[in-house]
């Protein structure tokens, strides 16, 4: 049902920084790269980060990442705190949204908030 997310950033370049180990964690990659915009996938880009150019409102975007499992929750946690992300959730299970649902939680270097899940 959804083609793609995008999220405008300040700084394409830091963002990328951020969002590339994480995406490396989840067996993802950059599909996309231009001056203006990068975007995420496996087989098709479906996260673009795009220049905004001025400040973002921190909190405003939400995106969840799907994992393989709960290594690859902690990988890409790890991954994205190492890459100048801030935890906002470390993983663990999340019984209030199902016994097998396991996540963790960043804000990105505009304040928008990656949860990594795994409902495996």
């Amino acid at each position: 049902m959804i083609d793609h997310v995008g999220f405008e950033v300040r700084d394409l370049a830091r963002s990328a920084a951020f969002y590339d180990p994480i995406f490396f964690a989840l067996g993802g990659r950059r599909m996309v790269e231009s001056a203006t915009a990068v975007a995420y996938g496996v087989n098709v880009p479906v996260l673009w980060i795009v220049v905004r150019g001025t400040p973002g409102t921190p909190g405003f975007g939400h995106i969840a990442l799907t994992a393989a499992g709960r290594a690859a929750v902690d990988a890409a946690h790890r991954a994205g705190l190492a890459a100048g992300g801030v935890d906002d959730g470390a993983p663990g299970l999340r019984p209030q949204y199902g016994r097998r649902y396991y996540a963790a939680y960043l804000r990105d270097p505009d304040g928008y908030r990656v949860e990594v899940v795994s409902r495996r």
